[in-house]
């Protein structure tokens, strides 16, 4: 059986909307999936919407992480999955994520799946990205797998068929939801509510618990509904590519 061969894309916006708060991605759901991919034979290459470095929302390190020259703390997590321990410990891992390429010039061909991860950032670049919705539309229309955790469905919401449907039309889909962005006190902050746009698209929107892992599959599209959901998301993503390989 070949290796699957999927491509990680992570969001490059740092703040919170006009706000001074940092952002980027929700290491964990970057994370877990990454080592589960790794772990389960799959060949994994990170990417970024610009390039260069991977920004980490503060909130999704662990405290003893700290804050950079001149920055304000954050809030930061003091129990974090062991999966961002391993990452953070890993030192080719920290070194790609340093080190990105960006998005649009990989060759989105070679990869039999693509994986979004979540994190406010995404919220801001990759769901306005035309690079990103290209690829995504393009997979999408070849049978290859897309996935995507929380707030990462946003780089979905651009991506459309070859028809000019949305991908999401018709399918079941999940993500971050209203009551959750509520819950985190950023309703007000986001460009838009990820639940609602999913819906407006078509999408037959599918939640659990708030805050609870929950992931769903329909075909080749498979989504998570927050950072909780990386695991389930992940062990969906390595099935599915080990399927198409």
């Amino acid at each position: 059986m070949p290796t699957p061969k999927v491509l990680v894309v992570a969001s490059s916006h740092d703040r919170m909307g006009s706000t001074d708060h940092r952002t980027g991605v929700w290491l964990e759901e970057l994370a877990t999936p990454y080592y589960a991919l790794l772990d389960g034979g799959a060949d994994v290459t990170l990417a970024s919407i610009k390039g260069g470095p991977i920004p980490w929302d503060p909130r999704s390190l662990p405290a003893e992480a700290g804050v950079g020259p001149g920055e304000e703390p954050e809030e930061q997590q003091d129990d974090v999955p062991a999966s961002v321990q391993r990452f953070l410990a890993d030192e080719r891992a920290t070194s790609l994520a340093q080190d990105t390429p960006a998005l649009a010039r990989v060759d989105a061909d070679a990869f039999d799946a693509i994986f979004l991860p979540g994190g406010h950032g995404v919220m801001w670049d990759a769901a306005d990205d035309e690079a990103l919705a290209r690829i995504v539309g393009s997979l999408f229309d070849w049978g290859k797998v897309v996935a995507a955790v929380c707030h990462g469905p946003a780089g979905l919401v651009r991506a459309t068929r070859q028809d000019g449907r949305p991908i999401v039309e018709g399918l079941r889909v999940s993500g971050f939801t209203n009551t959750e962005e509520e819950a985190a006190g950023l309703t007000a902050v986001v460009p838009f509510l990820l639940e609602d746009r999913l819906r407006e698209l078509g999408g037959r929107f599918e939640r659990g618990p708030d805050f609870q892992p929950f992931a769903v599959r329909d075909g080749t599209l498979i989504t998570g509904q927050n950072p909780q959901s990386s695991d389930l998301v992940a062990s969906q993503l390595l099935e599915a590519v080990r399927g198409a390989s």
